[in-house]
């Protein structure tokens, strides 16, 4: 299993106190990572992070709000004082203030989603990359979403800021690439997190979307963590600048998304 072994890597993974995000945490702590769970909420981290460490891995907490660039700044500056790197970066914390079609958004809910999730993206990827990037090696994964391929009819923000997530993946693929830093994202489909609770919590709206899956269901958060786990280990240095889709097969029977 050496192509899966993250066995003395240092992942920063943010938005990890729960869903996504934490299965991934918990998935490469059991792959051998030490790993940094951050969210808001000290209190969530602290329990999430517990929880790797009962399990035998190693976990640090730490707050932050991904809104907040200066907060950002810090975290990667108190992640590099204790652990001296960092060798894994998962950009999984977004934000979605918004439920409805592109035509009634407001300016401050449009300016708040693209700050976040895009123009935040980058900078803490840029915070991060030049450490790995002198090192020769790092893994860096943004988690995007279908909707970037899909033209949707209340989601249409969130999915322009998805997309953009996954052009930045692009850019730095081609401009880390010499100091073998790797950059691609995850574009999950409806998985069960709190994120999406509406939808799979709504029987007729979950009988809709599991129809567009040829696997018949929605998915699971450590079925996104495998896919990360791949990405950062050995098993993927020569991919870079890709998007692997997570979605229970829908893109290869062209459904449509809600």
């Amino acid at each position: 299993m050496e192509l899966f072994d993250l066995s003395g890597k240092r992942a920063l993974i943010t938005g990890s106190s729960r869903g996504i995000g934490k299965a991934i945490a918990e998935a490469m702590a059991a792959a051998g990572a030490r790993v940094v769970i951050t969210s808001r909420k000290i209190e969530a981290c602290e329990a999430a992070a517990a929880a790797i460490e009962a399990a035998g891995g190693e976990a640090m907490a730490r707050a932050c709000n991904v809104s907040d660039r200066d907060a950002l700044r810090a975290l990667v500056d108190d992640v590099m004082d204790a652990w001296g790197g960092i060798d894994i970066l998962v950009c999984n914390a977004a934000i979605n203030p918004y439920f409805g079609p592109l035509k009634d958004i407001d300016e401050a809910a449009y300016d708040k989603i693209m700050e976040t999730n895009v123009k935040n993206q980058l900078w803490l990827c840029n915070m991060v990359i030049p450490q790995m990037a002198e090192r020769k090696d790092g893994s860096v994964i943004i988690i995007s979403s279908v909707g970037a391929f899909k033209g949707t009819y209340n989601l249409g923000a969130y999915s322009i800021s998805k997309g953009a997530d996954i052009n930045i993946a692009r850019n730095l693929a081609v401009e880390w690439g010499e100091s073998q830093v790797t950059v691609n994202c995850i574009a999950p489909a409806l998985i069960r997190t709190d994120m999406a609770r509406a939808l799979w919590e709504d029987p007729e709206r979950y009988r809709q979307a599991v129809s567009i899956y040829p696997l018949g269901r929605i998915g699971e958060p450590d079925e996104v963590a495998g896919a990360a786990v791949f990405l950062a280990g050995p098993s993927a240095r020569f991919i870079t600048g890709q998007t692997i889709i997570v979605d229970g097969g829908a893109d290869a029977a062209r459904g449509t998304y809600s």
